[in-house]
């Protein structure tokens, strides 16, 4: 028999906010939880583990749907391992086009900003630029 706990235990536990337990459980990533007479969510190990797969996988900035995914995919004992690597590896391809695009972002305003004069005439490059 698993130990019950209550939603600040699991938050403790798995280190995830109990807004953000509530939030995964609304939008059904993880299992809505059993209840107490007075109503309270009750959790076990198997939904902190859950909690933790959940966050390590925020914490490498999966998008929410892939981590839908990646959650069946654990779940599915038949899974092949090949399907958990397409998905990662088109997160990677899609972090890598981000890298890229807030590099030109930087690089864009260090431009801006070095053609700003920063004192206290009234033309900003930077202003004029956002402007457009």
């Amino acid at each position: 028999m698993t130990q019950e706990m209550t939603i600040g235990q699991a938050a403790k536990s798995s280190a995830v906010s109990a807004k953000m337990i509530r939030h995964y459980e609304s939008i059904g990533l993880l299992p809505k939880a059993q209840r107490t007479e007075a109503g309270y969510r009750l959790y076990d190990e198997t939904d902190v583990h859950t909690l933790r797969f959940i966050q390590r996988a925020r914490s490498l900035g999966f998008p929410l749907a892939t981590i839908r995914t990646l959650l069946a995919l654990w779940r599915n004992r038949r899974r092949s391992s090949a399907q958990v690597k397409e998905l990662s590896l088109r997160h990677v391809e899609d972090l890598e086009r981000k890298i890229t695009e807030m590099q030109a972002m930087a690089r864009t305003l260090k431009h801006l900003a070095h053609n700003c004069h920063g004192d206290e005439r009234p033309d900003c490059p930077i202003l004029d630029d956002l402007a457009g």
